[in-house]
């Protein structure tokens, strides 16, 4: 194929990448869709070496296990702001759990339910707040399950909240790093 066809198809990969980038402020997994569209690129456009020594355009497979590598990085900062947010007011580990459920759980209903007010913004919205509720609601409850007292439950809830947060923010600049990776690759 042709090196114009590949920018061509190398250019709407990193389109798509942004696009998948976006996907984790409703809490879906995009960052993986980005080491997805890799493989793709990876696969059917290797880099070969030419006997003069020079390459021709593609994409090597180093920069897939890159963008793995980080993928992995991005869910383990998620999780870990998310629960260390909890765990740092003291919060059980039954909290801690309800957090990270509740806040997966009520993003996508939250997204679900906005989507209706105004489509693409409602549905951000809900989902952002849906997942600090969703997470202020989970370790709440959880503490209130182990008998802790009001201070201690609303205390735990506000450090899950801003840790999902931290957590969503990790996410996106790992993915933000993410998109500068696979762009290199294409054009680089």
């Amino acid at each position: 194929m042709s090196d114009v066809a590949f920018y061509i198809i190398g250019s709407l990969v990193v389109v798509a990448s942004i696009a998948c980038w976006l996907l984790n402020l409703f809490t879906l997994p995009g960052n993986w869709g980005i080491p997805i569209l890799a493989i793709g690129m990876a696969w059917f456009f290797p880099t070969d070496s030419l006997p003069d020594g020079s390459a021709t355009p593609g994409v090597g497979w180093m920069a897939v296990g890159v963008l793995v590598g980080l993928a992995i990085l991005g869910e383990i900062l998620e999780l870990v702001a998310s629960a260390a947010g909890a765990a740092k007011q003291g919060a059980s580990r039954r909290a801690i759990v309800l957090s990270l459920f509740g806040s997966f759980g009520i993003s996508m209903a939250g997204a679900v339910l906005c989507s209706g007010l105004v489509p693409v913004i409602g549905t951000l919205i809900g989902a952002v707040v849906g997942g600090c509720a969703g997470a202020w609601g989970g370790a709440y409850l959880g503490e209130m399950w182990k008998g802790r007292s009001q201070p201690d439950r609303l205390a735990a809830g506000h450090g899950a909240a801003i840790g999902r947060v931290l957590g969503t923010i990790s996410k996106l600049l790992v993915g933000a790093v993410m998109v500068g990776v696979i762009t290199a690759a294409v054009f680089i």
